[in-house]
């Protein structure tokens, strides 16, 4: 099954949401993430609604995965992100989502209260600082996302890579890189 990302539902409103969706069934998607970011949780669970309106008139078993963004764009006083992240979550699963994914939360005693209190599974990005994924099992997650960090790592090491060659004139940040048949071979027709 592909799981697409699409983002705030590429659209201004519900309704062209529940298209965007629409097109993304048409083409085979099994489930799709939306995120909240910084949009009023009212708004987004209005969102979502439609999100599952359109996979419901489509007659389509849509996953349908909450982002809740409270912890990775650090919103609100930190006292209150946990009591703020769970009121999205309960909202967000009474608006039609099957799954909460909480980014940027690292914390076990966070994770376990979040796995806790949502009816959904719960969803995390793993990264530096974060639980093994084991120990995030342990602690009630579902699913374990990199996220953007593979890119985002990919882009560390060419950055790297173009100030060793500018200052040095040298290239050992591309000393793990894939050999170029073997990169040719992913590529192979099997």
């Amino acid at each position: 099954p592909v799981t697409a990302d699409l983002e705030d539902g590429y659209g201004a409103g519900p309704a062209e949401v529940g298209a965007t969706v629409t097109r993304a069934l048409a083409a085979g998607v099994a489930g799709i993430n939306l995120e909240d970011g910084t949009r009023i949780p009212a708004d987004f669970a209005a969102r979502l609604t439609a999100a599952r309106t359109a996979a419901d008139k489509a007659g389509t078993d849509l996953f349908l995965n909450a982002r809740i963004d409270t912890y990775l764009l650090g919103l609100g006083a930190p006292e209150h992100r946990l009591t703020e992240t769970l009121t999205r979550a309960h909202h967000y699963v009474a608006a039609g989502a099957d799954g909460i994914f909480v980014p940027g939360v690292t914390d076990p005693a966070t994770i376990s209260a979040l796995a806790a209190e949502i009816s959904v599974p719960l969803n995390v990005m793993a990264g530096p600082g974060a639980p093994s994924v084991a120990e995030l099992g342990r602690l009630g997650v579902a699913r374990v996302s990199l996220g953007s960090g593979v890119a985002q790592a990919a882009y560390g090491v060419a950055g790297r890579a173009a100030r060793e060659l500018l200052a040095g004139g040298t290239y050992d940040a591309l000393e793990d890189a894939v050999p170029y048949p073997e990169m040719q071979g992913l590529l192979a027709a099997r």
